[in-house]
């Protein structure tokens, strides 16, 4: 299955980690959301609650991989403004206490997945 996903992102090399790590954030919200992970990275703009998972591992290779915005819409074969949206659209959601929880463990999640990948 992490091969499925590697092979996605593969075209697409992050400046400051493996396209597995794209993908790792990814697969956590795939998880999390119950949207299969190919629909996050598929090309068409898709349900609500795919482009919102979409959204939510956009924002969680920005904010705990680091990665560009560019890099991102790369790997997600979209454009940086898309990713920017995204990005702004999530920060914004946070203020639902109820989200922000969520996004919360997910960070805390992704940046042990990267963590113990790296060390």
């Amino acid at each position: 299955m992490q091969q499925l996903h590697s092979d996605i992102a593969a075209p697409y090399l992050p400046a400051r980690h493996s396209p597995s790590a794209v993908c790792q954030a990814a697969t956590l919200v795939a998880q999390h959301t119950n949207v299969d992970v190919s629909m996050i990275f598929h090309a068409r703009r898709c349900r609500i609650n795919t482009a919102r998972a979409r959204q939510l591992a956009m924002y969680l290779a920005h904010v705990v991989l680091g990665e560009s915005l560019t890099d991102i819409g790369l790997a997600f074969g979209r454009d940086r403004t898309t990713v920017s949206y995204a990005c702004n659209l999530i920060e914004d959601m946070r203020d639902d206490v109820e989200f922000d929880r969520e996004v919360t463990d997910l960070e805390m999640r992704l940046q042990t997945m990267v963590g113990l990948a790296n060390g």
